[in-house]
């Protein structure tokens, strides 16, 4: 579920509000975007992948909202984590691109 919006790293461009498939947040002018139907998440993370400055945090749990803190996310690396994990951004790897099961196959298109 959505939890965190840090409004340090926001850059208050909203592509947050455009991705998210059940409207979650709502813009707020010269302001970052407010989480403003937390439990309308579907933890589907699409706010999170598309954020280019890793300022959102969506927890894992999809029932409940959890307690988080933005320095201990920071310190312990969560933030940006999932966009890292899949490769979206500047000077990331796509997953696809790390993807090494296709060599245990070979050549099978004879």
């Amino acid at each position: 579920m959505i939890e965190l919006v840090v409004e340090s790293r926001c850059i208050k461009c909203n592509i947050c509000v455009s991705a998210c498939p059940t409207n979650v947040f709502d813009k707020v002018p010269d302001a970052p975007p407010k989480i403003a139907r937390q439990s309308d998440c579907q933890t589907c993370f699409m706010c999170e992948l598309y954020c280019p400055v890793d300022a959102l945090y969506v927890a894992p749990q999809v029932d409940e909202s959890v307690p988080v803190d933005e320095n201990t996310l920071m310190e312990s690396g969560l933030l940006g984590s999932y966009r890292e994990n899949v490769g979206w951004g500047p000077g990331r790897i796509p997953a696809g691109h790390r993807e090494k099961s296709a060599r245990l196959f070979g050549n099978i298109s004879k």
